[in-house]
């Protein structure tokens, strides 16, 4: 399997091709070059708070950008695997994990730019797979992980939202997912598939019926359920930074323009019985990441 890598901005340590996914003639040239068969789309427009005040820029990256990778896709018969939120959740209260087959219910600008995109892709008729998300942190960029390593480290003391609930996802985890759903959904070039470990011995090609051909949106966070309170206490506890304290506290007391979903964990039946697949334990992938930054 080779892997391509686009951006609009080069990626440090990785061979990137420049590509604006809001260019549709832009992806057919890559997509013809390249014989491209499947595109992981990574890309989106994500703060919450700014998205509110630059609604058209987020309807531009999460919805109609979609749509051109939907559309590049369809036009040559190959797969769009795209990552969603749980912010697509929110404004229907509930205290069950959410299916894949919930209405959407967004609370603000970024849930409902990403239901659009959603949208969009079933309507071009692409095969897809959409991978909604939640919670995500790893050892690179800005997330909640390594904001609170750093204020925990730094700060006597700290307020974190307690009537927030949902499941982190290390995104390390979540990659692994998505090159298991790749070896099942994309065609080697004799026709047979991949297995999941990328062995040299392919597997029998799946029926039409198999559900690993079949387009479908999945749910993919690691296991369990916590508040941002308890995640923010146990990334402390496991940092050793035990001279901050650290104390619940409600939304209300951070001013925002967005409401945030309170209940947004997700239910992964689906893909775990598609796949195959064995989600770690949020602590268990927590404690990786966080030795992997030491």
């Amino acid at each position: 399997m080779t892997l391509i890598f686009s951006d609009v901005v080069d990626a440090p340590g990785v061979e990137t091709i420049h590509l604006d996914i809001t260019d549709l003639e832009a992806i057919r040239a890559l997509v013809k070059a390249e014989n491209i068969e499947a595109v992981v789309n990574c890309a989106a427009y994500t703060n919450v708070e700014g998205a509110e005040d630059n609604p058209e820029l987020a309807e531009l990256l999460n919805a109609k950008a979609v749509e051109n990778l939907a559309v590049a896709m369809k036009e040559v018969g190959g797969l769009l695997v795209h990552i969603s939120t749980d912010y697509v959740f929110g404004g229907e209260p509930y205290n069950t994990p959410c299916r894949e087959d919930q209405k959407g219910t967004p609370t603000g600008v970024y849930g409902l730019t990403k239901l659009h995109g959603e949208e969009a892709i079933l309507r071009t008729g692409v095969r897809y797979i959409i991978l909604r998300t939640a919670w995500l942190y790893s050892e690179y960029g800005k997330n909640f992980v390594k904001t609170m390593l750093q204020l925990t480290a730094t700060r006597p003391q700290l307020k974190v939202v307690f009537d927030q609930v949902g499941t982190p996802t290390y995104a390390g985890d979540l990659a692994s997912a998505i090159l298991t759903i790749l070896s099942a959904a994309v065609p080697r070039s004799d026709g047979n598939y991949f297995s999941d470990k990328f062995a040299e011995k392919p597997i029998s090609a799946p029926t039409s019926t198999t559900p690993t051909r079949m387009a479908a949106i999945y749910h993919y966070s690691n296991e369990g359920v916590c508040s941002w309170y308890d995640f923010a206490k146990t990334i402390a506890e496991m940092a050793g930074h035990t001279d901050c304290e650290i104390l619940p506290c409600h939304s209300d007391e951070f001013p925002s323009k967005v409401k945030r979903p309170a209940y947004s964990v997700l239910d992964k039946t689906l893909i775990k019985a598609t796949f195959g697949l064995t989600i770690p334990y949020w602590t268990d992938s927590l404690r990786r990441c966080l030795q992997s930054l030491v």
